[in-house]
């Protein structure tokens, strides 16, 4: 084990990009997933796939987990505090609860690791190519440990302080990401209404003061109708609409714009759209005649 092997827990679409950069700038990359395609994938771009979570921890001193929910969280920390492994840094991606992030911390505190809670801003389409900000909580020597890590795979990080604070940092920018999205196929679907050239809407508000990230990212796919690759899918952005307004809630904060959106996602899954990227909500507002 030297100070360049890093563990990823979660081989998909977040996991498996950072993966391939985390390789192309010398890491190396032990790697688990319970599929066995993404294995098989992974493998081939170079990654050292191991046979569970246990086996990633006796080989690499820095873990990063990226898991789709709580259950999948919580069976890795149980599998890393079992395995008998000296202290482990856990640096944990996904977006979870402020309450499960802390049940994985309590699972695998009590066997001498660290947990960091450090959800990602940005897609898969921005993963590939670098194009994320970590959110960092916790223990501040170890972040500090984990800052040439981040910055092999992100274009920015940051200690955020207590652990829990990068999740809420977290919901704050996808409360904006859920409402952007839905304004851009709003204003998509309004530009094609108006008869304009969708690409040179897209060339011409892009980069003005109308223009935002998601727009940038995702008008392209709603001009050529095209979800596919998924970027962020929406089934897994409905579970994360939840966590934002059980958040938002509990502090009894009102988001009036992003409660207007959810309809919007919800319409999708009714519509099979479940496993294209969230820029198919473009075809919600197309059915609907809005």
């Amino acid at each position: 084990m030297t100070d360049r092997t890093v563990g990823i827990i979660g081989l998909g679409i977040m996991g498996g990009a950072i993966s391939r950069n985390l390789i192309e700038r010398g890491w190396a990359v032990v790697g688990f997933d319970t599929e066995p395609l993404r294995r098989r994938e992974l493998e081939r771009s170079g990654v050292t796939i191991a046979d569970g979570a246990g086996s990633v921890a006796a080989r690499a001193a820095i873990i990063m987990t990226s898991l789709p929910n709580a259950d999948a969280a919580n069976a890795v920390a149980a599998q890393i505090a079992g395995c008998g492994q000296p202290a482990r840094i856990v640096v944990e991606l996904s977006t979870l609860t402020i309450a499960d992030k802390l049940h994985f911390k309590a699972i695998l505190e009590p066997a001498g690791h660290i947990a960091l809670d450090c959800p990602l801003s940005g897609t898969g389409a921005q993963a590939a190519v670098r194009d994320l900000v970590v959110y960092a909580s916790g223990d501040s020597a170890a972040i500090a440990r984990c800052r040439d890590l981040f910055a092999d795979f992100a274009k920015q990080s940051a200690d955020l302080g207590a652990y829990g604070n990068g999740s809420r940092m977290k919901f704050v920018a996808n409360h904006l990401v859920a409402i952007h999205n839905v304004a851009s196929a709003e204003a998509m679907l309004l530009a094609e209404r108006a008869g304009l050239d969708l690409d040179q809407v897209i060339e011409m508000v892009a980069p003005g003061a109308g223009g935002s990230r998601m727009f940038q990212m995702r008008a392209p796919m709603m001009a050529k109708r095209s979800y596919e690759p998924a970027t962020m899918r929406i089934s897994t952005w409905k579970k994360d609409m939840a966590i934002i307004a059980e958040f938002a809630s509990d502090l009894g904060c009102e988001t009036p714009l992003f409660t207007t959106t959810q309809p919007v996602y919800a319409q999708a899954m009714v519509m099979g759209l479940g496993d294209q990227d969230t820029a198919a909500v473009f075809e919600v507002l197309k059915a609907s005649g809005t």
